[in-house]
């Protein structure tokens, strides 16, 4: 668009201004309409990436091998003791299958009937040995337990023990720990403090570790992707369920959600804590700004209005145009206001130089079109060619942020040369006292410069130079999962799980050809010396099955008859506080008789505690018996359950177990565990190992590392295709290679500091921050697309001119609007915050020192000297 034909455009919207407001306000009002009728946004990050390359296609044919492993929810059951974790967990699982309309799935994948009966089984030998051996061993306490489970009962049964120690059976010291365990659990009753006890612990003899109280359960919930947060009414729900069963920690149990699911969901939530402080300061940095730019509230108001305008014209068109934004093509916001207010403070900067030599505003507004037309429509061209060329990439959230984008720059520069003269006009937008609108302050600099122009030039070609030397140093962090608020439930949790040893996010899957071809791959897999252990369908149809069964059948034939009996009646809480009394009794008795000091102290503290609460109230009497009956009766159901194993065979997995490790092709899952450390280097070795063995390999540390070498490339692909696109068309409008080299160099160095700054801050790029880039790109090349053409105009003192102060202010308002980010609490936010504070500060030291050095020969001379 010629200079001329700009100018006459902006002398035909200021003659029809109320024509071109009325338009401009009724596409603005059919955009709201369009945009309130047929808004679309997905939350699905599996749709950013072209689903055409190689680690995406073993992606999605894994999921539709196993649909029911995708978009899960993971409940995270702890229990002060693993009987509740069980028992909370059972409980809160049969719940949620009540729910077919919001689970679409639910399991246990370390529990549920088939691993109640034949967890024994699943054992190694040695531990199966083990446990039936304690069985057997306390045959005694288990029959008294059975026979009266309850608090009565248990005195009763440590009585018996008591009998045992002065017979010579047994030595108190034998007992030690459970009498600590006891007296700790009672001291906490009498004290009115939550109590717990674990039968469990008391039997094996073992302490539980982390995995032993933690018990998961896996769901599908139903998805609303209209909703920022697609699975929040699911995770709401589950909420309420696990409140109305008491598992909560006033009840020992402590319900956590993380998985993919409340991970995307509470993203979205982490980015919205701070989004009022944020949206202030971005408010009140933009528009304190723009006023120290133009000195006059009329003309920062033309400047929002418009830019808002145009904001919501380019939402509309391009939900037209793509059908529905996702998580990156939402960035053309911050993209057309920096972009969209840059044009807009060059055109007002600019009126407000022409208003000072003519005589009204009207010739001012037409002076401005014609004068800086050019400049404006080849900056929107290049710009928005530049954001066209991310069509080909193969990260699809890119492509379609570059079709917005560039839509936008035809967006903001329509309006920048026909509505925002007719909103300046009808406001009679002030000269707003400015005698001078250049920097005039900076007239001994641009001396400086102009004396010492080759020092400067010298100075900025050793910058690049280290800076093109500390880019092997900048570094991309691929782990999504650092970019997320450590403070969400979800995430925190997904944190806590990296020390359990039953689980990890970071496991691997294979889909090997058959059953039989599975046994040599998990050999070969569990060789690695990156890897743990490997589950297939084969982990689940144990060896040595028969010796096994022998063991547990010796058991059986020990202890189920003494299970197998009619419970007692409960004891009245009379016939309670004389069976405390008579334990407090025999406990000291034993007390005096052990030569074992730490034992007969521990049978005393036993003692006092039975004492206090014989004399309590019943209700803390009754908490005190909760505290140990509860688990008690878990316990013993679970070893009525265990004692009932039986063979295991292809034919008797459950179907739904079956369907999580084999298609109905008969292929076969295999999910590998990392044995080092959940770092990024580890992960990456881990990955890199298991594809070595198995190349069709998938999983999360394969598609991360994967997604982030695919964003990158697609970056530096729409990069190159941009900055090709760009000066062609420089080529073709500017015809001098001169000039455009002009213009391009300084984009080159700002880039080069910009990086090299980043890597020597260890400030890496990530998922976020990249998306910052086309902005940064867009803002380098239309301030070189103003000096240069000025230039060529014949301006020298670049940096006392009008033109020096649009694009100061310019850069300052992209600066300190958007590096508002900063103040973000979540770290990808705040990443692209810190990422555009230094790109800007660099473009502007760029604009001050070098484009005035690189341009201080006059263009006449220039062309002469080559001519």
């Amino acid at each position: 668009m010629g200079t001329s034909l700009v100018g006459r455009t902006v002398a035909v919207s200021i003659r029809h201004s109320l024509i071109v407001l009325l338009g401009a306000l009724a596409a603005t009002a059919a955009a709201l309409v369009y945009l309130s009728q047929n808004f679309a946004m997905t939350a699905e990050t599996s749709q950013l990436i072209s689903p055409k390359l190689d680690w995406r296609k073993r992606g999605i044919e894994f999921d539709k091998a196993f649909p029911q492993l995708q978009n899960l929810t993971m409940i995270v059951v702890d229990g002060a003791t693993p009987e509740l974790a069980d028992d909370g967990a059972k409980r809160l699982a049969s719940a949620l299958q009540q729910r077919p309309d919001l689970f679409h799935n639910v399991r246990q994948p370390d529990g549920g009937r088939f691993f109640e009966r034949n967890g024994l089984l699943l054992l190694p030998m040695d531990d199966v040995r083990s446990v039936t051996d304690a069985l057997i061993k306390v045959q005694p306490l288990l029959s008294a337990l059975a026979a009266d489970p309850s608090l009565a009962g248990a005195m009763k049964m440590l009585n018996v023990t008591l009998l045992g120690i002065e017979g010579g059976d047994v030595k108190l010291k034998d007992i030690e720990p459970q009498l600590n365990a006891l007296a700790g659990t009672f001291e906490k009753a009498v004290a009115g403090q939550p109590a717990y006890f674990s039968w469990r612990t008391l039997v094996t003899g073992d302490a539980p570790d982390l995995g032993d109280k933690r018990r998961l359960i896996l769901v599908q919930p139903e998805m609303d992707y209209g909703q920022l947060q697609p699975g929040q009414g699911a995770s709401d729900a589950i909420r309420a369920m696990a409140g109305l069963l008491n598992l909560d920690p006033a009840h020992g149990v402590t319900v956590r959600l993380t998985g993919q699911v409340p991970l995307a969901d509470e993203e979205f939530a982490s980015l919205a804590d701070d989004a009022g402080l944020i949206t202030a300061a971005m408010a009140a940095a933009l528009i304190g700004i723009l006023w120290l730019a133009v000195r006059s509230t009329r003309i920062t108001f033309a400047i929002i209005c418009t830019t808002l305008i145009g904001l919501v014209i380019t939402a509309a068109i391009g939900l037209l145009a793509v059908g529905r934004f996702n998580l990156i093509s939402v960035a053309f916001i911050p993209l057309f206001v920096g972009l969209g207010v840059d044009f807009s403070i060059q055109f007002s900067v600019r009126t407000l130089a022409e208003r000072l030599v003519r005589p009204n505003l009207e010739a001012a507004l037409v002076a401005t079109g014609k004068t800086i037309g050019r400049a404006l429509a080849l900056s929107a061209a290049a710009i928005g060619v530049g954001f066209f060329a991310f069509l080909p990439t193969s990260y699809l959230g890119v492509a379609e942020l570059g079709t917005i984008a560039g839509l936008g720059m035809i967006v903001a520069f329509t309006l920048t040369i026909s509505l925002l003269p007719t909103v300046l006009l009808l406001l009679r937008a002030p000269q707003a006292g400015l005698k001078e609108v250049g920097f005039t302050l900076l007239a001994p600099v641009d001396d400086l410069v102009h004396r010492h122009r080759r020092a400067v030039l010298i100075v900025a070609l050793l910058a690049a130079t280290a800076a093109a030397a500390l880019l092997p140093l900048l570094r991309f962090d691929y782990n999504p999962l650092n970019l997320k608020s450590p403070r969400v439930e979800s995430m925190a949790t997904l944190r806590d799980m990296q020390h359990d040893r039953n689980w990890s996010l970071d496991a691997i899957n294979i889909l090997a050809p058959s059953l039989a071809d599975a046994a040599p791959l998990a050999r070969r897999l569990a060789d690695l010396p990156e890897v743990s252990r490997v589950v297939s369908l084969n982990s689940f149809m144990p060896e040595n099955q028969k010796e096994k069964l022998v063991l547990i059948g010796d058991a059986v034939d020990v202890v189920e008859p003494v299970l197998d009996v009619e419970p007692a009646q409960p004891a009245t809480d009379a016939e309670l506080q004389q069976r405390l009394g008579a334990t407090a009794i025999s406990l000291r008795v034993a007390a005096e008789h052990s030569l074992d000091a730490a034992a007969a102290a521990s049978a005393r503290r036993l003692a006092d505690v039975l004492d206090r609460l014989k004399t309590a109230t019943p209700a803390v009497r009754a908490s005190a018996a909760a505290a140990v009956v509860t688990p008690l009766k878990i316990m013993l159901d679970q070893v009525r359950t265990q004692l009932k194993a039986r063979p295991i065979s292809i034919e008797t997995l459950p179907k739904e177990l079956i369907a999580d490790w084999m298609t109905l092709d008969a292929r076969v899952r295999l999910l590998v565990l990392p044995k080092d450390d959940h770092s990024d280097a580890s992960l990456r070795r881990f990955a890199q190992a298991v594809q070595s063995v198995a190349p069709d390999a998938t999983g999360w540390p394969i598609s991360t590392v994967a997604s982030g070498e695919s964003i990158v490339h697609a970056f530096l692909q729409a990069g190159t295709y941009s900055f090709l696109a760009i000066t062609l068309l420089l080529v073709a409008v500017l015809r001098r290679v001169r000039d455009v080299v002009l213009t391009m160099l300084p984009v080159i160095l700002s880039g080069l500091l910009t990086f090299g700054t980043c890597a020597a801050l260890d400030l890496p790029l990530n998922f976020t921050n990249i998306i910052a880039l086309p902005l940064l790109l867009g803002v380098g090349v239309a301030f070189n697309i103003y000096f240069v053409l000025a230039w060529r105009a014949g301006e020298t003192a670049m940096l006392q001119s009008s033109l020096m102060r649009a694009v100061v202010f310019s850069a300052m308002t992209t600066a300190t609007a958007f590096g508002a980010l900063w103040l973000s609490s979540h770290p990808g936010t705040a990443s692209m915050g810190r990422l555009l504070m230094i790109s800007l500060a660099w473009e502007l030291l760029v604009t001050v020192l070098f484009r005035p050095a690189l341009l201080a020969q006059p263009a006449t001379r220039t062309i002469s000297a080559t001519a």
